[in-house]
């Protein structure tokens, strides 16, 4: 099938479907078996051809067109498109060329326009990237023309349908059945934590297993710029998801603007899927309130690198003296986990620290358990130093 008669046909299809409205899938199902029948009677299509055809054309407007094979594939965690004709899959840890391409890259923009537009919100020359989801929940990513210089860049991570919980990542070796036990003390007594890690890390992932231990009784309110968090178990439950200001004049609603609302619905807990920017401050702030037990994602290479990171993301916001920071740090976090992916592709839990403390214009950090390359396991180096939230709270270690 010439790219060109797809393309002609495609666009009859699309306005038809403009001018009938909302139809279901069978009715346009048969709309496209029509069009493609009067096409094949010009133009000799085979029975194959003309079911391939009509596939590839329903696929085009009501799913992903040849990516609909991998999201339904729930052994597929990342898809990256890298123009119409280089699609990479990471499947199973492993990354590699995929043998499909889109026919044109026509044909992929298509794709990038229908995910975009259903999640109300605007991808073109003037605002050439964007962030989105899937029905599913994936999180996507679509860089276009002109700062995409071969074609439009298309990044889909597909998380689980069924979160993974801690047991699951006990059994596939991310992290010790000691070193969960003790967080899961921790995560009880309210001890606000912080997870770090790089790009896929699983941090995300992490964090929707450690809140499978907040009291069920709790208030919980997740933030985040695009819905990930898979909570389970909290009825009190409050989602909140950010939104960018698109074409009918919604206004732009950050995570910042999301935090500040949050502290006024009375939460127990203030989740932030990922701070990335300013947002750092009112998240420092919740941490600071009385908001124990408060948990967050940030990017680093290190624990110790994730303290250097907060204060730059503070800065971002405020203009405030370096060790008026580090002094909101050290009271409001108390503890860092650090994930990260080894040389084999597996996840893991690399470090586990305490923040001991102010001292000297410096953040003091102890650490608690940490992997040991040699023995391939996370190796406990130190006690839980300030245990008064367990205390209070009467939970045992």
């Amino acid at each position: 099938m010439e790219p060109a008669h797809y393309r002609e046909l495609r666009k009859i299809l699309m306005h038809s479907l403009d001018e009938r409205g909302e139809l279901t899938d069978e009715e346009i199902g048969s709309m496209i078996d029509d069009l493609v029948l009067g096409f094949s009677h010009e133009n000799y299509l085979t029975v194959s051809e003309r079911n391939t055809l009509s596939r590839e054309l329903f696929s085009s407007v009501r799913k992903l067109d040849i990516l609909q094979e991998l999201i339904d594939d729930k052994n597929v965690t990342e898809i990256m498109v890298n123009g119409p004709d280089r699609i990479y899959v990471e499947k199973n840890g492993q990354i590699r060329l995929w043998e499909r391409t889109f026919s044109s890259r026509e044909k992929l923009e298509d794709v990038v326009q229908q995910i975009v537009g259903n999640c109300n919100r605007v991808v073109n020359e003037r605002k050439p990237i964007v962030d989105a989801r899937l029905s599913n929940g994936a999180r996507v990513n679509a860089v276009i023309s002109p700062i995409a210089l071969d074609g439009p860049i298309l990044t889909i991570r597909h998380f689980p349908d069924t979160p993974i919980t801690m047991e699951k990542l006990i059994a596939i070796g991310s992290i010790s059945e000691e070193a969960s036990h003790f967080l899961q003390k921790l995560v009880e007594a309210g001890y606000s934590i912080i997870i770090s890690g790089g790009t896929s890390a699983g941090k995300t992932t992490f964090l929707n297993a450690l809140s499978n231990y907040i009291p069920k009784d709790e208030r919980i309110i997740t933030i985040e710029d695009n819905a990930e968090l898979q909570i389970q178990g909290i009825d009190n439950l409050v989602r909140l998801e950010a939104k960018s200001a698109n074409m009918e004049g919604n206004e732009n609603i950050t995570i910042r603007d999301l935090i500040k609302s949050s502290l006024r619905m009375r939460p127990d807990r203030v989740i932030v899927g990922e701070v990335r920017g300013g947002e750092a401050v009112d998240m420092l702030q919740a941490f600071n309130t009385g908001h124990d037990g408060s948990l967050c994602t940030i990017h680093a290479n290190s624990a110790a690198d994730s303290l250097s990171r907060l204060e730059t993301m503070v800065l971002m916001a405020f203009s405030l003296p370096l060790p008026a920071i580090r002094r909101q740090i050290a009271s409001g976090v108390d503890i860092l986990v650090h994930l990260g992916r080894l040389r084999d592709r597996s996840r893991r839990v690399l470090e586990i620290a305490e923040i001991d403390g102010y001292e000297n214009e410096n953040i003091l950090l102890h650490p608690l358990y940490e992997w040991d390359g040699g023995r391939k396991s996370l190796v406990k180096k130190g006690e839980l130093k300030h245990t008064g939230k367990l205390e209070r709270t009467g939970v045992v270690i």
